[in-house]
């Protein structure tokens, strides 16, 4: 077989409004939202630089199921250059950019072929082998039955047959679960190589054959850590290899700053721009909270009474000063320290807030969201929104209810 090379990429999210940040001004937020469209432009820019023999875009191009116009455009521009560059795409809609949403209509170029609802393969020809793609799109948001059982056997006449799932690992709570399988179920069908997307999370589940999430293209909040991209993929004499491929404008990363022998307010800013600083040089933008280790009675007592958006603002002035293209969002203190001193009524109050399920929220939360002014620049109260927000209250409580106080 002669080798075949190709694009693993999912979960584009073109459109996100990125959430859970907050203290941006309107220009930086803009700048912010458009890392997304960035890290499109850099896949296609790779592809066209490397022309693989095909691209495969496993689920959730768009991030919501009304996709917006700026989005819809951008990716059939996208298409576009692809198909002058003669490089096929196969894409399966998953939960977010399902078949049943709203859109503009925008004619794909011949190059792309899309799955529809029901599991079907689409065969084409690399360098004089047949090659299988098997997948399917979602009709609509919520997929829950298991549609691996619906994938066929490899076909045999094909030099590679390549399966493509927007779904979850049974058990895997980390997102919704849809369309969930089993690993055995995948190893049971004989493919060549699972192109799975819906987890954000960069991983590989299973060599020889390979299964694998590539994670999203671009993090948009504080969970999705780290560098994101695509796998360059490639197929020859049975064996296969993988690189992967950066294409996130900005990280989102939580930094650690040691407060180990800090007496003054200048020392302990010096250090967070220090940390900062470093990894901005070895790595890109980044919009980083900030984690205060080896905290002792001295930084702590430092600390005591400083509001965190007062300490947020001294640092970000700082940053201003050098050539560190970062954000602060937070600063989050040693917990070690802080937890021998919270009251037990703070306590009780992290462990009944830690038992709330999403309907307890949308009861604390419903005067806020009813508000006529208020609710506008709400982001929906989604399960992502609802842990964002209680792993910032979880440290607030603790540092307004400490024993003694």
């Amino acid at each position: 077989m002669a080798p075949i090379r190709f694009i693993h990429t999912a979960d584009l999210h073109l459109g996100s409004p990125f959430t859970g940040i907050s203290g941006l001004a309107s220009a930086q937020r803009k700048k912010l939202a458009d890392t997304v469209y960035q890290a499109f432009d850099a896949l296609i820019d790779y592809a066209i630089s490397e022309k693989p023999d095909f691209m495969l875009i496993a689920g959730d191009i768009y991030d919501g199921e009304d996709r917006t116009l700026r989005a819809q455009y951008k990716f059939q521009k996208g298409m576009e250059r692809l198909d002058h560059a003669g490089i096929p795409v196969i894409i399966s809609h998953g939960n977010h950019d399902h078949l049943g949403g709203g859109w503009t209509r925008f004619e794909l170029p011949a190059n792309v072929h899309v799955f529809d609802d029901g599991v079907s393969s689409h065969s084409f020809t690399v360098s004089g082998n047949k090659v299988t793609v098997t997948g399917f799109s979602y009709a609509e948001r919520h997929v829950k039955e298991a549609k691996i059982i619906e994938f066929p056997q490899a076909d045999e006449t094909s030099a590679c047959h390549i399966g493509m799932l927007h779904g979850s690992m049974d058990g895997d709570s980390s997102h919704a679960v849809y369309a969930p399988f089993k690993k055995e179920q995948l190893l049971s069908k004989n493919y060549h190589y699972w192109a799975l997307g819906h987890i954000h999370l960069r991983q590989i589940l299973h060599h020889d054959p390979y299964i694998v999430y590539p994670g999203n293209i671009q993090g948009r909040h504080r969970k999705e850590t780290g560098q994101k991209g695509f796998y360059d993929v490639r197929l020859e004499n049975g064996e296969t290899t993988m690189e992967f491929i950066r294409t996130s404008a900005v990280c989102f990363e939580g930094l650690e700053v040691s407060c180990k022998e800090i007496l003054h307010m200048n020392e302990l800013i010096d250090a967070c721009s220090e940390a900062v600083e470093k990894y901005t040089a070895e790595n890109n933008a980044v919009m980083a909270v900030l984690h205060l280790k080896d905290v002792d009675e001295q930084s702590a007592e430092l600390l005591e009474g400083i509001p965190e958006e007062a300490l947020l603002e001294a640092i970000q002035e700082a940053l201003e000063s050098t050539s560190a293209d970062a954000w602060i969002t937070g600063v989050v203190v040693d917990e070690a320290l802080n937890e021998t001193r919270v009251s037990a009524i703070g306590e009780k109050i992290s462990a009944t807030m830690n038992e709330w399920d999403q309907s307890d929220w949308k009861r604390v939360l419903k005067d806020l969201y009813q508000h006529p002014k208020a609710s506008r620049y709400l982001d929906s109260l989604t399960d992502e929104l609802i842990q964002e927000i209680a792993a910032e209250a979880v440290p607030k409580i603790h540092k307004a209810m400490r024993a003694g106080e």
